[in-house]
């Protein structure tokens, strides 16, 4: 019966400390490599964008608002949002992508872009002209 245990044991157990060590440093370098370096990279990029925003860049913030810058001062910044000229007061870590900067002189806008566009003028309109004929028939 004691035999089966003998069995068992490690026969050279002298080098199985370093390979384990090597093994942990290997799957720790992988880890680096794929998740932790890549995710540094693109938060560098994102604060290098951040950093370089311009009075006229066109933005979208993290919580969906699109607008055009007014003013920047250090933390903050004025953005201006739709045809009434409505403007908020951002934080700069609020801006998640510069969709148009101020420097692009030629700037097209995209055939689906311009499609939604028509499409939200079209129900703007229709709504107008609902609430006209209510008046009139009042």
């Amino acid at each position: 019966m004691n035999n089966w245990f003998l069995l068992l044991e490690d026969p050279a157990p002298d080098n199985s400390g370093w390979v384990s060590i090597a093994l942990m440093v290997g799957v720790i370098l992988i880890m680096y490599f794929i998740m932790i370096r890549p995710q540094k990279k693109q938060q560098k990029q994102i604060d290098d964008m951040r950093n370089n925003l311009q009075v006229g860049d066109e933005i979208t913030t993290i919580g969906g608002i699109i607008g055009k810058i007014v003013s920047i001062k250090e933390e903050t910044c004025i953005i201006e949002t739709g045809r009434d000229g409505v403007r908020m007061r951002i934080l700069r870590s609020a801006v998640r992508c510069v969709d148009v900067p101020a420097n692009a002189a030629n700037y097209t806008i995209n055939v689906e872009d311009k499609n939604t566009e028509d499409e939200f003028a079209d129900e703007n309109s229709a709504a107008e002209s609902t609430e006209n004929t209510k008046k009139k028939k009042k």
